[in-house]
């Protein structure tokens, strides 16, 4: 194992609440492509959660995220969020990523973009409906099962598992909704 993958294996267990377990038990190709994944959705989730980023300079860093992963010096030094190890050196886990197989990279990259797109979104729109809401989860959390799926279907080549996107963004959103619910007294007490 790489230095750099042992770094990205080290902030996976510094940022993951539950995920670290999971992605750990897998093996292969999958475990280094599903802690990258997290790693660069943490870091695209960071800038969201960062509530001392002004949207000037929040919305257009999510809006072009999935090109960050194929610079190899780019990093955001300015955040305040308790992850922003992820953001200061991105370089780290964007060198794992472009090492990753193109299948894996299409799927990370691809997810990233429609969630950074999406978060924007929501970022410059109330949520004012259950419809709403559903759409928020979807861009946070159901493309987070969405990505997954596609990822072990490209390593296990089985593509029906990476083709049921229902069932995959329904999984997503449930997941989301629990950590609404968990977090909710600690959002509020932060205000």
């Amino acid at each position: 194992m790489s230095d750099s993958l042992r770094t990205c294996y080290k902030y996976l267990k510094e940022t993951s609440r539950s995920f670290a377990a999971i992605i750990q038990a897998q093996e292969g190709e999958l475990r280094d492509a599903m802690c990258i994944f997290y790693l660069v959705l943490r870091a695209l989730d960071t800038v969201e959660d960062d509530m001392t980023m002004s949207l000037k300079t929040k919305i257009p860093i999510l809006h072009n995220f999935h090109t960050y992963l194929y610079q190899a010096d780019w990093r955001f030094t300015d955040s305040k969020d308790k992850h922003r190890q992820v953001l200061e050196d991105f370089p780290t886990i964007s060198r794992e990523f472009r090492k990753l197989p193109a299948v894996c990279q299409e799927v990370i990259a691809g997810t990233c973009q429609k969630m950074g797109v999406g978060m924007a979104k929501f970022l410059e729109k109330r949520v004012e409906s259950l419809l709403d809401f559903d759409e928020y989860c979807h861009y946070v959390a159901g493309l987070v099962g969405i990505g997954l799926s596609r990822l072990c279907a490209a390593e296990l080549e089985d593509i029906p598992v990476g083709e049921d996107t229902r069932l995959s963004n329904s999984m997503g959103l449930f997941q989301q909704k629990t950590n609404i619910i968990r977090d909710y007294l600690e959002d509020q007490q932060e205000g």
